[in-house]
């Protein structure tokens, strides 16, 4: 297994240094905070693919059993001004604690002030039930790669 904050096999120093660009963008704060929820999540789901978006409106690093992103468990998302906890189908997670935004019919979000947060009981049993729902399993051994999948040529300020 792979050291917490590296990724797997063939993810290049190329992709490592682009997803740094992507985050360096950012508030000192947030640049902190995306990379220990980051380190959190690699740790927490060590074989998952990480698919990473720099897009226009945020910057988004997606947490896979595939490569494909429509196998996509949850995500960090983040703005200018704040980082979230996406679930792709967080619309059919339990919920006890209503603990989840938004309102589609399938995404729900947290927001993240800190990387503690996703250690909290209420938080941990909803990434536990989104990768217990995942359409395709996690892989149970392995590392999983980093992706850099989207880049925008014209985004919206990270500060």
């Amino acid at each position: 297994m792979k050291a917490a904050g590296k990724v797997g096999r063939s993810a290049s120093a190329d992709a490592e240094k682009q997803l740094k660009s992507f985050i360096d963008k950012f508030e000192p704060k947030n640049q902190a905070l995306i990379r220990a929820t980051r380190k959190a999540l690699r740790k927490r789901l060590p074989t998952a693919n990480e698919l990473a978006y720099d897009n226009y409106n945020f910057f988004a690093l997606g947490y896979c059993s595939t490569e494909r992103p429509s196998d996509c468990i949850l995500s960090v998302a983040a703005g200018a001004n704040e980082v979230g906890l996406s679930f792709y189908r967080g619309a059919s997670l339990p919920d006890p604690h209503k603990i989840l935004l938004g309102s589609g019919n399938q995404n729900r979000f947290i927001r993240i002030g800190s990387a503690e947060m996703l250690g909290r009981p209420e938080v941990e049993a909803l990434i536990a039930a989104a990768v217990a729902q995942a359409k395709t399993p996690l892989p149970a051994s392995g590392g999983g790669k980093l992706i850099i999948r989207s880049i925008s040529a014209k985004q919206r300020p990270r500060r």
